[in-house]
């Protein structure tokens, strides 16, 4: 099957479901966001990556850092590479790019998601080749074991194999442990058995704190 032939790695401008044109809103927005900003890290994805951003750990941890979000609630792989192939990276220069998408990918195997995050870590690379493309680990989902969290999981195994070749980049599995024995997940971590609570986000963003933290004090690999 040729790359192309990949719905999740082809860029695709998201439908304008809601009729009141806020995906490309805040895709301008983001454009525009980066003309007057420098930022050291920028965060790209979902609603997981949004979301983080009205919460008080986003002023604590990732403010500090000049951090950007350009998280949108909904966002597959697909629609995030055609944001950052249409302007998003084109006036900034940050160290650390934090991608966080793929659980939104319904209809899509686990090879095509896969497909569509590298897809995306080309184009970073190809707009940013010095910064360092740190690509984060799907989280489970669910309140009980299903079929979309093992297809997370494998998700996730096909990506870092995919990654660990490839210089700039690192795969970052950033789940605290949120399944518990029995296989369920609490409403305390993910208050709708996918998106963090304040008490999931921590769990989350302190150790992806200082993994960024460490990269950005890194010297420039030549």
């Amino acid at each position: 099957m040729s790359e192309d032939a990949n719905p999740a790695a082809t860029p695709t401008p998201c439908g304008d479901i809601h009729g009141d044109g806020r995906w490309m809103s805040m895709h301008e927005r983001f454009v525009s966001d980066g003309k007057g900003k420098e930022p050291e890290v920028v965060f790209v994805g979902d609603s997981l990556v949004q979301l983080m951003h009205q919460f008080g750990i986003w002023r604590q941890l990732f403010s500090p850092l000049h951090s950007l979000n350009f998280g949108i609630g909904g966002d597959a792989t697909q629609h995030v590479l055609w944001r950052l192939s249409n302007g998003e990276l084109d006036n900034i220069s940050p160290k650390v790019i934090v991608l966080w998408v793929g659980t939104n990918n319904h209809g899509h195997t686990a090879e095509q998601i896969c497909g569509g995050i590298m897809a995306i870590v080309q184009v970073i690379k190809n707009k940013l080749p010095l910064a360092h493309t740190l690509v984060l680990g799907l989280l489970p989902r669910g309140k009980m074991p299903n079929p979309l969290r093992e297809k997370n999981a494998l998700v996730n195994k096909l990506v870092q194999e995919a990654l660990s070749s490839l210089p700039y980049t690192s795969f970052l599995n950033v789940d605290p442990g949120f399944v518990h024995s029995n296989g369920s997940i609490s409403h305390q971590d993910m208050y709708d058995y996918l998106h963090l609570t304040p008490k999931g986000y921590e769990a989350v963003c302190d150790p992806l704190h200082e993994h960024i933290k460490s990269l950005l004090e890194k010297p420039p690999e030549h």
